[in-house]
């Protein structure tokens, strides 16, 4: 397996050499308990706009948070993108259900619904499909088979997202809902998440250690005073 297959490019969306360098370079991590309140910050952070796409609604502070402190991390999977300044960027929120009774699209105990939001300040750089391809290969090594996704169909994004994946989109009073079946898990789909995940976290700490010299340095003495 190579690097390709870690992290697969889509030639049809790729209109030169910069791009497929810019998204080759998106690592996506899952997250924990530990980044709660980082998570946090980036949900916060969202404009307005973004939140409305995100929530399908416009939540206030207080319910971003309620939201945020409601993640179950010991059920549902948090994936999220690390900027060069040890920022959350994106983050794609993985929920699991029991499948409900007049649920035709799978057999399976259990479906998912997977969320996306991206900071503007990171947007085109494939962030959002990087996530949703995450969440994706999850679902599949954890015997779900069914992926959904809802949107407000003025997600243009997500909306294109959703059909790059080959997802069933059906659209009524404003909102879309899709859905993804998936293929059954195999040693190449364990081992590209293993991978994937192992890859990002290596960028992880690099970006931690890079941020905490660099904070060391900003506390020596006379650096302070240097760089004003």
């Amino acid at each position: 397996m190579n690097a390709s297959d870690v992290f697969p490019e889509d030639p049809t969306h790729l209109s030169d050499s910069a791009k497929k360098t810019s998204k080759s370079t998106v690592f996506v991590k899952e997250l924990s308990e530990k980044d709660r309140h980082r998570i946090m910050k980036h949900f916060l952070g969202l404009e307005e706009s973004d939140r409305l796409l995100r929530f399908g609604t416009y939540l206030p502070d207080a319910m971003v948070e309620k939201y945020v402190e409601g993640i179950d991390f010991s059920r549902d999977k948090v994936f999220g993108v690390i900027s060069h300044h040890f920022r959350i960027v994106g983050v794609g929120h993985l929920a699991y259900a029991p499948r409900a009774e007049d649920d035709e699209a799978t057999d399976k105990d259990k479906v998912a619904e997977f969320g996306v939001s991206v900071s503007s300040s990171a947007r085109g750089k494939g962030i959002g499909s990087k996530l949703f391809e995450r969440g994706a290969i999850h679902c599949r090594n954890d015997d779900v088979d069914t992926l959904y996704m809802h949107c407000l169909s003025s997600n243009q994004t997500m909306i294109h997202i959703a059909k790059k994946a080959g997802m069933e989109i059906h659209r009524a009073y404003g909102e879309a809902d899709a859905y993804l079946k998936l293929m059954p898990a195999d040693a190449a789909s364990m081992l590209k998440e293993a991978m994937q995940e192992q890859v990002a976290a290596i960028d992880y700490r690099i970006k931690a250690n890079t941020r905490a010299a660099a904070k060391w340095l900003s506390n020596l003495p006379g650096m302070k005073d240097s760089s004003k």
